[in-house]
């Protein structure tokens, strides 16, 4: 990563800072916040030490005229910093690094950071996108409470591009309004269907129990099944699309809605058996001829953003992370994502080697660290 090329994406972020009082620019200061979070740092105290630990290193990167900044300058940079400016910022540089291919799925799904409750307000809640294609975190929006998704995921929706691209989003999103800012900024949509959409879901789950019961008998539809096994359990995916829904009476209030689907997932592991049937509307139509892949693939690869969460919490270690104030919570997950999107860029030459042991192996070899970061 070129300090040129981190320029050219993080270099209009406004610096809120009085001119005549800054020691070190704010494109240093986020160079080195990431950085740092590849290299095993997770608290601006931690961010610090690196910094004072690796001056001469960063020297080969950005000039550092008045040495590093304390971690108490780190702390008071990302408290103040624009978060919205911040973020565009991110997309920008994420949408140069993605591909943009017809049928790549971005997974929206949305993330508390537990610890940032400070005793009078709620923890932040976060919207991210997630692309499959680059296996990356392409933006965020901020919301106060997960009751708000549904306002925050058409601001996310503005932010990224998503032409050609399928759009899933989980029961939460799955709103009229959403579903048509999908199709007006020319992408397809899979969104999930469950219990909070009352006769809707029930309609649906009728329609396809009744058709699985009669064999499809008069009804035209595409089926698609998986099998993968590993460590003793058996995992069976059995997709079922159908354009079929001239039956229901609304489906000129759902934006370009063409299709209908489910996926049935059983589980056998050792002597337990789970059956568990999610359904699921789409504006992709159902292949007249072959297997539905592109809807499989979309309800398949949803997984990617719970899996993304998962290594904030696990790999970041993002919902202990006790900061709070101002703008702090919401860049300092940002500056994750930006690192997290890094090291799974980084491709091993020799073997296999985990993201924690590459955080891990990048706070302590400098050669590694040199390669994480100019892999992009």
């Amino acid at each position: 990563m070129k300090i040129d090329d981190f320029k050219d994406s993080f270099g209009n972020v406004e610096d809120f800072r009085q001119e005549w009082k800054v020691k070190h620019s704010l494109i240093e200061i986020l160079f080195i916040a990431v950085v740092a979070t590849i290299a095993n740092a997770n608290t601006w105290l931690e961010i610090g030490t690196f910094a004072e630990s690796k001056e001469e290193w960063l020297k080969k990167y950005i000039t550092l005229e008045n040495g590093v900044p304390s971690h108490d300058t780190f702390q008071r940079v990302f408290e103040h910093i624009d978060s919205k400016a911040f973020n565009k910022a991110f997309v920008n540089w994420t949408n140069k690094l993605s591909d943009h291919t017809n049928g790549r799925v971005i997974a929206i799904d949305g993330k508390t950071v537990r610890g940032s409750s400070d005793g009078e307000r709620s923890p932040i809640h976060i919207i991210n996108a997630w692309v499959d294609e680059n296996n990356m975190i392409l933006g965020q929006i901020k919301t106060d409470a997960k009751s708000n998704e549904i306002t925050a995921i058409p601001e996310l929706l503005d932010l990224i591009f998503i032409e050609k691209s399928i759009v899933t989003i989980d029961a939460m999103g799955t709103q009229k309004k959403i579903a048509e800012k999908i199709i007006k900024k020319k992408g397809n949509y899979v969104l999930a269907l469950k219990g909070n959409h009352g006769l809707f879901h029930k309609e649906v789950e009728e329609y396809m129990e009744d058709a699985i019961k009669n064999d499809f008998e008069d009804i035209a539809c595409s089926k698609k099944t998986t099998l993968e096994k590993g460590h003793g359990r058996i995992e069976k995916r059995e997709y079922i699309q159908t354009n079929d829904i001239d039956w229901f009476s609304e489906k000129e209030q759902w934006k370009e809605l063409k299709s209908i689907g489910m996926v049935r997932r059983t589980v056998k592991n050792k002597d337990k058996e789970t059956i568990e049937t999610c359904y699921f509307i789409s504006s992709l139509e159902a292949p007249r001829e072959g297997e539905c892949d592109l809807f499989a693939k979309a309800v398949r690869n949803h997984w990617g953003i719970e899996s993304c969460h998962w290594m904030l919490d696990v790999l970041f270690r993002e919902d202990a992370s006790l900061v709070r104030k101002n703008n702090g919570a919401e860049n300092l997950s940002m500056i994750r994502k930006i690192a997290m999107n890094i090291l799974k860029k980084e491709i091993p030459n020799i073997k296999k080697i985990s993201k924690n042991m590459k955080r891990f192996k990048a706070g302590i070899d400098e050669k590694f660290l040199e390669k994480i970061i100019e892999n992009i």
